[in-house]
Protein backbone atom coordinates (compact mmCIF):
# COMPACT_ATOMS: atom_id res chain seq x y z
CA UNK A 1 0.00 0.00 0.00
CA UNK A 2 1.05 3.55 -0.61
CA UNK A 3 0.97 6.36 1.94
CA UNK A 4 -2.50 7.44 0.83
CA UNK A 5 -3.99 3.97 1.37
CA UNK A 6 -4.21 2.90 -2.28
CA UNK A 7 -2.97 -0.51 -3.32
CA UNK A 8 -0.28 -0.64 -6.00
CA UNK A 9 0.28 -3.48 -8.41
CA UNK A 10 3.47 -4.46 -10.16
CA UNK A 11 3.53 -4.27 -13.96
CA UNK A 12 5.68 -6.48 -16.09
CA UNK A 13 7.63 -4.88 -18.92
CA UNK A 14 5.29 -6.56 -21.39
CA UNK A 15 2.19 -5.18 -19.63
CA UNK A 16 3.69 -1.70 -19.49
CA UNK A 17 4.49 -1.84 -23.20
CA UNK A 18 0.99 -3.03 -24.04
CA UNK A 19 -0.51 -0.26 -21.93
CA UNK A 20 1.68 2.34 -23.66
CA UNK A 21 0.79 0.99 -27.09
CA UNK A 22 -2.91 1.08 -26.29
CA UNK A 23 -2.65 4.64 -25.05
CA UNK A 24 -0.74 5.70 -28.18
CA UNK A 25 -3.43 4.08 -30.32
CA UNK A 26 -6.12 6.02 -28.42
CA UNK A 27 -4.27 9.30 -28.86
CA UNK A 28 -3.02 8.98 -32.46
CA UNK A 29 -5.04 6.25 -34.20
CA UNK A 30 -4.13 3.43 -36.57
CA UNK A 31 -2.86 5.69 -39.33
CA UNK A 32 -0.07 6.87 -37.00
CA UNK A 33 1.17 3.28 -36.61
CA UNK A 34 0.99 2.75 -40.37
CA UNK A 35 2.99 5.92 -40.97
CA UNK A 36 5.76 5.06 -38.50
CA UNK A 37 5.92 1.54 -39.96
CA UNK A 38 6.41 2.96 -43.45
CA UNK A 39 9.09 5.37 -42.17
CA UNK A 40 10.92 2.50 -40.47
CA UNK A 41 10.77 0.38 -43.61
CA UNK A 42 12.12 3.19 -45.76
CA UNK A 43 14.96 3.89 -43.35
CA UNK A 44 15.88 0.21 -43.19
CA UNK A 45 15.88 0.04 -47.00
CA UNK A 46 18.07 3.15 -47.13
CA UNK A 47 20.60 1.86 -44.59
CA UNK A 48 20.69 -1.78 -45.69
CA UNK A 49 19.78 -1.52 -49.36
CA UNK A 50 22.02 -4.38 -50.45
CA UNK A 51 20.66 -6.65 -47.70
CA UNK A 52 17.00 -5.62 -47.83
CA UNK A 53 15.86 -8.39 -50.19
CA UNK A 54 17.75 -10.92 -48.07
CA UNK A 55 15.89 -9.70 -44.98
CA UNK A 56 12.60 -10.34 -46.76
CA UNK A 57 13.60 -13.89 -47.65
CA UNK A 58 14.34 -14.55 -43.99
CA UNK A 59 11.00 -13.30 -42.73
CA UNK A 60 11.82 -9.62 -42.44
CA UNK A 61 14.68 -9.84 -39.95
CA UNK A 62 18.30 -10.82 -40.27
CA UNK A 63 18.80 -14.32 -38.89
CA UNK A 64 21.06 -14.72 -35.90
CA UNK A 65 23.68 -17.42 -36.32
CA UNK A 66 22.84 -20.70 -34.60
CA UNK A 67 24.97 -21.66 -31.63
CA UNK A 68 26.77 -24.31 -33.73
CA UNK A 69 27.63 -21.72 -36.40
CA UNK A 70 28.84 -19.29 -33.73
CA UNK A 71 31.04 -21.91 -32.07
CA UNK A 72 32.59 -22.82 -35.46
CA UNK A 73 33.43 -19.15 -36.07
CA UNK A 74 35.01 -18.85 -32.62
CA UNK A 75 37.05 -22.04 -33.17
CA UNK A 76 38.35 -20.70 -36.47
CA UNK A 77 39.87 -17.58 -34.90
Amino acid sequence: MTDNGEETTQLTVRQAGARGGSRTLERHGREFFRAIGRKGGRKTAELYHELFSEFGKRGGRPRRPALDEYMEEEAGK
